[in-house]
């Protein structure tokens, strides 16, 4: 090996490339069949992109942005990047030209490697905005022949220059690196401004990667689906930090349309996603059940039934009788094996779920049937891992505990603080953030507020600190707590939660078009659009319904029990990220909403029984227009109860 010690990315990529060569990096399936890279021939092809981006100019510290879909090329274009000792910048693939320009011109970006033609035109929309950018290299040339190439080559052509280099100069750059030097910069999400750029070195993402593998005895025959945005930090962590440490193969889809295929055919063994993710699986299931015979619905409901008394027990090796067992072998074979293997996740040894908090009754369906899914709790500044679920302690009202190496303690505020091996560097040009973010003493403030359990060092986290807040009687208001709740209904898609400072909660909803245009079909109703469907009067009686039964549930919180939905609407069109609604990351801008909603939300505060508004959306093209809709604004059934005010006091963590 040419490095005696492992503290960079590309010196793991050697010793995997050394070590087990034959071993399958990267498959990606395209034209439906499945391509493959060894370790050895990704090596190969990182540096020969590496010596092309040296020749073409790449200088030590640049940056270069990295967009596009979920690609072997992409990936291991990431670490060649490190290689010539430049600094990778992935992008959201969907992110439109405003957004492409901020970051670009914000990291002062030299290279763009782009995905395809769709990628290439957004960044020469903007590129005359972009002091410094001097090349772009695509990986998919279909559209482009035409295009003027002076500034602009391809993937082919920069490993083809590559091939002819002298060696003498990466091996330059690769030996003046250790693990202080930058691995890579990720952009926050921007919930609440512009994203800020976290800077992360080698030490952080090695160190967090090998304690998180470590953790779940992750293994060199794992296998992962590479299918979240590469821009996020979990998939950096996931297919770039745990696959070079640990040296699991990572799969990368068709296409976004084909993930579930692709997620059958791998049947991955290692699996992340999201909340959303796991609320879309659940949904589909939940349609093709109301589309099944009488019979197979009566023996799916009760399976459902049993597997949610015994199957979590089953799961983490706890005394069930022996009738209880039999009983969940049977309805295994006929009903959860079957349901798996269509889920695509038969062969999940390890499951995690992040990003937002998942509902109880939705992390418990899936820990129900067999699969090993646990939380965890971290961010972009923290290299994902704060906290992690042990299998033998999943609960799905915490987060688990702290994962090797981190610290975790309190605020007076409440506010949660770690202090970990992978904590960021710096905001990159923002001092002033980083300053009021990381202290002198390596202690990072989440933004999150929680509290540690005494007896058993779990963490919990209450909500966003900036969201949580009291109602006017003094109690607890915290929105995301009832929102998840609300969501875990097939036909609710989003929910947003409003009351603090107020007297009583009310909600904005969105419903989910596949599942309730499964519903309308089934029942013969007919729509023609979004807004339509949303506002039917058979649609907004089964919402009501949904409501009336989350209040229900939250009334059993004495802590929550003030944070019933008194009114509420369903919202005449989708929150969307184009709109500035949400973030790249699926998650709500609570801020925005309120201020563009505001007279929807002053109409449910009223007691109106309907609201005339007019939206600016964003098409897809880029051109603004406006939706004019009637929102009918609804009662909904409030459980009597009387919320007392609360104060979390937890003393701070040694």
């Amino acid at each position: 090996m040419r490095q005696t010690a492992l503290r960079t990315i590309p010196d793991f990529m050697d010793r995997n490339a050394e070590e087990f060569g034959t071993a399958p990096a990267y498959r990606e399936k395209e034209f439906g069949i499945w391509q493959e890279w060894s370790w050895a021939k990704a090596r190969t092809e990182i540096e020969e992109m590496a010596l092309g981006l040296i020749a073409r100019g790449i200088e030590i510290g640049e940056h270069v942005a990295v967009i596009g879909r979920n690609r072997p090329q992409l990936y291991m274009s990431m670490v060649a990047a490190q290689c010539a000792g430049a600094i990778p910048v992935p992008l959201y693939q969907d992110a439109v030209g405003e957004e492409i320009a901020y970051v670009l011109q914000h990291c002062s970006a030299k290279f763009v490697i782009a995905g395809d033609q769709e990628q290439v035109d957004k960044v020469q929309e903007v590129r005359d905005r972009i002091e410094g950018l001097r090349h772009i290299v695509y990986l998919d040339g279909r559209g482009l022949r035409k295009y003027d190439h002076s500034e602009m080559s391809s993937m082919a052509d920069l490993r083809e220059t590559g091939r002819g280099a002298d060696r003498a100069e990466m091996e330059r750059r690769r030996a003046q690196q250790t693990g202080a030097t930058t691995c890579v910069m990720l952009y926050t999400s921007g919930t609440t401004g512009k994203p800020k750029g976290v800077v992360l070195s080698h030490d952080n993402i090695v160190a967090t990667s090998k304690a998180s593998a470590e953790f779940d005895h992750l293994r060199r025959d794992d296998e992962v689906l590479a299918y979240l945005p590469m821009a996020w930090v979990g998939d950096f962590i996931f297919s770039i930090g745990q696959a070079m440490v640990t040296g699991f193969c990572v799969n990368c889809p068709e296409s976004a349309d084909t993930v579930m295929q692709d997620l059958r055919e791998i049947g991955p063994t290692y699996y992340f996603a999201p909340p959303r993710v796991f609320e879309t699986q659940l949904t589909n299931v939940m349609i093709r059940m109301e589309d099944a015979s009488p019979l197979k619905k009566k023996l799916f409901d009760s399976a459902m039934a049993h597997a949610k008394t015994v199957g979590p027990k089953i799961l983490d090796g706890k005394d069930v009788p022996f009738l209880d067992r039999v009983k969940y072998r049977l309805n295994e074979i006929l009903v959860f094996g079957p349901l798996k293997n269509t889920l695509g996740l038969s062969r999940v040894r390890v499951g995690y779920t992040a990003g937002e908090a998942i509902g109880p009754e939705l992390f418990d369906f899936y820990r129900s049937i067999g699969i090993n899914l646990k939380q965890l709790y971290g961010q972009t500044e923290a290299s994902v891992f704060i906290t992690q679920q042990k299998d033998d302690e999943v609960r799905a009202d915490t987060v688990g505990t702290p994962t090797p190496g981190v610290e975790l303690k309190i605020a007076e505020t409440g506010e949660v603080f770690y202090r970990s091996p992978g904590s960021f560097q710096e905001y990159y040009q923002n001092p002033e953030s980083t300053a009021s973010t990381k202290d002198p003493e390596g202690w990072v403030a989440t933004g999150d507020a929680g509290f540690i359990e005494p007896e058993t060092g779990h963490l919990r986290i209450i909500d966003r600190a900036k969201d949580v807040g009291k109602m006017a009687d003094g109690a607890l208001f915290a929105p995301k707590f009832v929102e998840n709740k609300l969501k875990f209904f097939p036909e609710i898609y989003e929910a947003v939660v409003f009351g603090n400072g107020r007297e009583k909660c009310v909600a904005f909803l969105n419903i989910d078009l596949t599942a309730v245009g499964n519903w309308a079909e089934r029942n013969n109703l007919a729509y023609g659009s979004y807004q339509e469907l949303a506002q039917h009067p058979r649609v907004i009686e089964i919402i009501r319904g949904h409501v009336n039964s989350v209040n229900r549930s939250v009334a059993e919180d004495e802590m929550l029990a003030g944070c019933q939905v008194h009114r509420f609407l369903v919202l005449h069109k989708q929150l969307d990220a184009d709109d500035e609604e949400m973030t790249r990351t699926q998650k709500v801008k609570r801020r925005t909403i309120e201020e563009k909603y505001a007279d929807l939300i002053e109409g449910l505060y009223a007691g109106e029984d309907e609201v005339y508004t007019e939206t600016e959306v964003t098409y897809e093209d880029g051109r603004k227009g406006k939706i004019r809709a009637t929102v009918k604004l609804i009662d909904a059934e409030v459980v009597p109860v009387k919320a007392k005010p609360v104060t979390v006091q937890v003393e701070a963590a040694e």
